[in-house]
């Protein structure tokens, strides 16, 4: 049976192996582990499992560990770097995704030990090697975070 143009672009999943190869992002600093619902140009969805094993739990708050608002942003940043990468194509042998802005954001539930966290990211605009996106970062139902951020493909200095 053939796609008509009609139909949904098909989906894809993304593993942790492929986000190591298109993100330069390493532990303690990688905010990802996996990523589900991609569509080329347009969205993904970043999972991040948050155990109480991460490093920034140590003293932020050792009686009540809350995952750091700045990291639950880069989480969703990071997703969008994923998005961009695949949708791109880009080598990142030789190149980096940056941020370059970040707008509206809003903290609106505590993630802690255990929380699952999914991360639906929308591409707003893109134009070239700049893309626009709208990011939350989710807890269940319930809003965790939210952003709008751009990013850029900038050359890695040799």
């Amino acid at each position: 049976m053939s796609k008509t143009s009609s139909e949904a672009p098909e989906t894809t999943a993304i593993d942790i192996t492929e986000i190591l190869q298109r993100i330069p992002h390493r532990y303690p600093f990688l905010l990802v582990d996996r990523a589900e619902d991609y569509r080329p140009h347009q969205s993904i969805v970043g999972i991040k499992g948050v155990t109480v094993n991460e490093p920034f739990f140590v003293g932020h708050f050792p009686s009540y560990p809350v995952m750091p608002g700045v990291l639950i942003v880069e989480a969703i940043a990071q997703t969008g770097a994923v998005l961009m990468s695949k949708s791109l194509d880009a080598d990142v042998s030789g190149k980096t995704i940056l941020f370059i802005s970040l707008d509206n954001c809003r903290f609106r539930h505590p993630v802690r030990p255990g929380d699952m966290l999914r991360m639906p990211v929308e591409v707003l605009r893109a134009r070239g090697d700049v893309f626009k996106f709208r990011g939350k970062a989710l807890v269940g139902e319930k809003v965790a975070a939210e952003v709008e951020f751009a990013a850029m493909v900038v050359e890695t200095p040799a």
